[in-house]
């Protein structure tokens, strides 16, 4: 069984599992699949804004994506709530991402 089945066999018993939702977006990445990853993305920071970690893969899709303002919004959002949480390493790389976009 692949990745991708795997983590989609484990969210049937956990459907609204932070950790796997963001797994699969990332796998999604991997095979080129940014719609799906985004969609999950978003899902996910929805449900669990504290997820602090997909705020940086969504703001770097979104600029794939020629999405700029999104982006920022994306990397703002992060900041704020990777600020919120202490997270010093969520923050200075979220920083990073935004400084470098702008």
């Amino acid at each position: 069984m692949d990745r991708i089945a795997r983590i989609k066999e484990f969210l049937k018993s956990s459907p609204n599992d932070s950790f796997l939702k963001h797994a699969l977006a990332l796998e999604y990445i991997k095979l080129g699949d940014d719609t799906g990853a985004r969609q999950l993305f978003e899902e996910l920071l929805a449900y669990e804004p504290g997820y602090v970690g997909s705020y940086y893969h969504l703001g770097r899709l979104l600029e794939r994506a020629a999405l700029p303002k999104e982006a920022i919004g994306v990397y703002e959002k992060g900041m704020e709530m990777a600020k919120a949480a202490n997270d010093r390493h969520a923050y200075n790389e979220l920083q990073a991402a935004l400084d470098d976009l702008i």
